[in-house]
């Protein structure tokens, strides 16, 4: 029996996080937090049994009252069927198992139970990764990991079906963030929580010259009126536990109206 590879290192990431500064590194969870009320007032639903998965309880305890606040650790301390709300966090591309993950919450929610998440896309620090790469490369003939890879928007609905969630979406809110300087965004990394936490990282600090290299290859590549970018790509997904009461695609074959009489056009049959 395979096991699932092991992505996160569970000890450092818990250490990265209590590190973070609560003060002034949580722009990011603030912006995930805004949208994520927004959404849930285009619901027009009162959730009554919420929960919420995080690795930022104090952060996130705001967003909606009364919420059962639990980590993202493997197994989710989740109660089934306990739920009409389950919204993750941004903690869902540390996961080792994401999907596993959604299949949790999804069992969590009652019928017609709402799952909402929130996570960094594939596009996240891509500035960061092309040149610590390249610097790497360039200095040592060879690649460590460093950032944690992301899934892309296209594969995020397809884990909500997976998952057994029906009416899945998944969209993206890019956010671009500027900074005086590389070492400017690393110490902003840093006060975030989202270091490097992967199991196969160094087991000790980066030469010096590879960041030097790699903080020149960012400012020669993406400085652009004095100041450098930084790609935060922010996917956000909505599904819903099954429920009868909930539309149902028909059966193939089953239309009993031609597309042409819907629109109001003439049909022209294709030559044979």
């Amino acid at each position: 029996m395979q096991t699932q590879p092991k992505l996160t290192d569970r000890k450092a990431l818990m250490r990265n996080r209590a590190r973070a500064d609560h003060a002034k590194g949580m722009f990011l969870h603030d912006a995930a937090i805004e949208e994520v009320q927004d959404r849930l007032t285009l619901v027009n639903r009162g959730f009554t049994r919420p929960a919420i998965v995080t690795g930022y309880p104090d952060v996130w305890r705001k967003v909606v009252p009364n919420a059962v606040i639990v980590p993202d650790a493997d197994l989710l301390d989740l109660q089934e069927g306990a739920h009409d709300l389950v919204i993750h966090a941004l903690g869902l591309h540390w996961a080792d198992d994401p999907v596993g993950q959604i299949i949790q919450c999804r069992r969590a929610l009652c019928a017609d139970g709402l799952f909402l998440a929130v996570t960094f896309g594939g596009q996240t620090l891509h500035e960061l990764r092309a040149t610590l790469a390249q610097a790497e490369s360039e200095i040592t003939g060879g690649l460590s990991p460093r950032v944690v890879p992301m899934g892309e928007i296209r594969d995020m609905g397809a884990l909500l079906q997976r998952a057994g969630l029906a009416l899945p979406v998944a969209d993206s809110v890019p956010l671009k963030v500027t900074y005086e300087s590389p070492w400017a965004l690393m110490k902003d990394l840093r006060a975030m929580g989202e270091t490097n936490a992967l199991e196969q990282r160094l087991r000790r600090p980066t030469r010096r010259d590879v960041l030097i290299r790699a903080a020149n290859l960012y400012v020669e590549t993406f400085m652009d009126n004095g100041r450098i970018p930084a790609t935060f790509d922010m996917i956000f997904m909505t599904g819903w536990s099954p429920d009868d009461s909930q539309p149902q695609p028909l059966r193939p074959g089953s239309a009993s109206t031609r597309l042409a009489d819907a629109l109001g056009a003439s049909e022209i049959k294709l030559p044979k």
